[in-house]
């Protein structure tokens, strides 16, 4: 894909996507992190005004990674939904024809802490729902980024960035970053937060130019 950037991980070929996602080619595995479904809902709900149209675009720009890539299965790194008003009836129709347009890829989803309060997806989306860590190759899949014993972590939760620029004219990008045991991929969502994370010893960061490319800073 364009603007990928391919990287090592534990001795596994890790792609890095500008769509703030990752991809394991040898697993033919797409990664996910934070797509925290019917967030601006949830918003709503409580009378903050937000934008419309987020959930469309989460799921538009997911599908194109799917049509795009040779995925077989999709791998949700924790908080899918939001919070329970992302059982919403409109939300959930978005999701149930997402679905529909991609029926034969497997999904699923490791817990996160917004999972836990929002309540699993419906069974009709045939997601399998699983604690963490889920072991893949040399990798255990989270949510949260803490070290596990099975493997090297990815992981989400954080939705890192990093500030770049000089002055005034800084700005704050989506980022990668990963540690000696662990690595935290963006947040997917088109309505989510973010947190800085600061360079450190032996810390590889790479900044994401959303739809454009993946650049490592050094």
């Amino acid at each position: 894909m364009h603007g990928e950037l391919e990287i090592e991980v534990a001795g596994e070929r890790l792609v890095l996507l500008p769509h703030k996602a990752a991809w394991l080619p040898d697993h033919a595995t797409l990664l996910i992190a934070d797509a925290h479904v019917g967030k601006a809902q949830s918003f709503r709900r409580l009378g903050v005004p937000v934008p419309h149209g987020t959930t469309g675009e989460t799921l538009s720009r997911l599908s194109s990674l799917i049509e795009a890539l040779p995925a077989r299965r999709v791998v949700f790194l924790g908080d899918f939904l939001h919070s329970a008003h992302a059982h919403a009836a409109t939300t959930q129709q978005a999701l149930a024809d997402w679905r529909a347009r991609h029926r034969a890829i497997e999904l699923t989803l490791v817990r996160g802490n917004h999972d836990q309060r929002a309540g699993d997806p419906p069974a009709s989306l045939d997601i399998a729902i699983v604690d963490e860590p889920l072991l893949l190759g040399g990798f255990a899949l989270c949510h949260h980024p803490r070290a596990q014993p099975g493997g090297y972590v990815l992981a989400g939760h954080e939705h890192p960035c990093v500030s770049v620029g000089n002055g005034l004219d800084r700005v704050r990008l989506p980022c990668f970053r990963f540690d000696d045991a662990l690595g935290v991929l963006p947040a997917f969502g088109a309505f989510t937060g973010m947190h800085a994370v600061r360079p450190e010893p032996g810390r590889r960061l790479y900044a994401v130019l959303e739809g454009e490319r993946v650049v490592a800073l050094r």
